[in-house]
């Protein structure tokens, strides 16, 4: 298979020529949208779960599946880390842990559009502090209006379920921090599914506590585990995929869509409205890191750098996401491809 660090190729793209890319195309499109509303569908069952066993029960029993699936998907030999591959892998797990509590208890607060919309503010502030590009500042500052917007003070506002939004988005940009270092230390996906399988086991008392003092229903636990599945395990299955057959900067404006998918989902779901300007203030912020992205994407792809150096970079069959927003990624270290860096949401 070709490999470029400027476009993509498809296993039959050489093959069948336009009409098989422009097939392996729209299939990547589909399975990228099947991702994100399988993400955010899993986010509003899990919250149908809220009333029995809270989010932090929730969020016990999906840790528990994630860990499970990515546990058995990566296969870490954990026996034979060091201290130097253990610790980012321990501070991941705590990013873990941390993330999916505060981003389900916000969803809980202040409703599941507005909780992912300030949580993808975390990779967006990955992306543009990294830059001295006047566009880039340009869309900082408009999506720092936007937040403005989203966080208003009136009477009712929730400035808790906010505070735990904007923890959920520090935690998302630690996680994309972390996660390269780690993908830097540990072959392939190791690293990610030895940091799922502690968060896992960090919950494991979380969870017993909680359950015990709310028992929970057959239904509460089939929510929550749904949760688990739809937005860990499906999402992390079709991203790969899809990176197979789209470029990867396009998969990165259509990871903007989230917070909007979010919305919808938490409408038709949950019943959760939001009024004209927090529809405005979403846009604006997908917008903003779709330009930041479409900006990125036309600057030249930088040599590699040396020895001990990770370089996102878009290759053939890897998740790769170029320029800003890296929400899914591989590294490639020393010359060799380190793996699949999974977007924070599937863990």
């Amino acid at each position: 298979m070709r490999r470029s660090t400027q476009g993509w190729s498809h296993p039959g793209a050489a093959r069948g020529g336009p009409a098989a890319r422009h097939a392996g195309r729209a299939a990547g499109v589909a399975m990228m949208f099947g991702s994100g509303l399988s993400n955010q569908t899993g986010a509003a069952t899990g919250a149908l779960a809220f009333p029995v066993i809270g989010p932090a029960g929730v969020v016990a029993v999906r840790q528990w599946v994630a860990g499970l699936v990515l546990l058995a998907v990566g296969r870490p030999r954990l026996r034979s880390f060091t201290w130097r591959q253990w610790w980012p892998v321990l501070c991941l797990a705590a990013v873990f842990a941390t993330m999916n509590l505060s981003l389900y208890t916000a969803i809980d607060r202040i409703g599941l559009g507005l909780a992912v919309t300030l949580e993808f503010l975390g990779p967006l502030a990955v992306a543009l502090a990294a830059s001295r590009r006047l566009a880039d500042l340009l869309c900082a500052l408009v999506a720092g209006a936007a937040v403005v917007l989203l966080t208003r003070p009136q009477p009712s506002t929730d400035y808790t379920g906010i505070a735990l939004g904007l923890l959920a988005a520090v935690c998302w940009a630690s996680y994309i921090v972390l996660n390269r270092l780690v993908g830097v230390r540990l072959p392939g996906t190791e690293g990610s599914a030895a940091a799922a399988g502690v968060s896992a086991v960090l919950y494991i008392p979380v969870g017993i506590t909680v359950l015990a003092h709310h028992p929970p229903t057959a239904s509460a636990l089939g929510y929550a585990a749904t949760a688990g599945i739809l937005s860990s395990a499906v999402p992390l299955l079709a991203d790969l995929l899809a990176l197979r057959r789209v470029p990867a900067r396009f998969f990165g404006i259509f990871m903007s869509v989230n917070p909007v998918l979010a919305a919808l989902v938490g409408l038709v779901v949950l019943d959760q409205t939001l009024q004209a300007i927090d529809w405005l203030a979403i846009t604006v912020i997908v917008a903003a890191n779709t330009v930041s992205i479409l900006a990125a994407g036309s600057r030249p792809t930088a040599p590699p750098a040396g020895r001990g150096t990770a370089l996102p970079v878009a290759v053939a069959d890897s998740t790769v996401v170029a320029g800003s927003t890296v929400v899914a990624g591989s590294t490639v270290a020393h010359g060799r491809q380190t793996g699949p860096m999974p977007r924070c949401d599937a863990c």
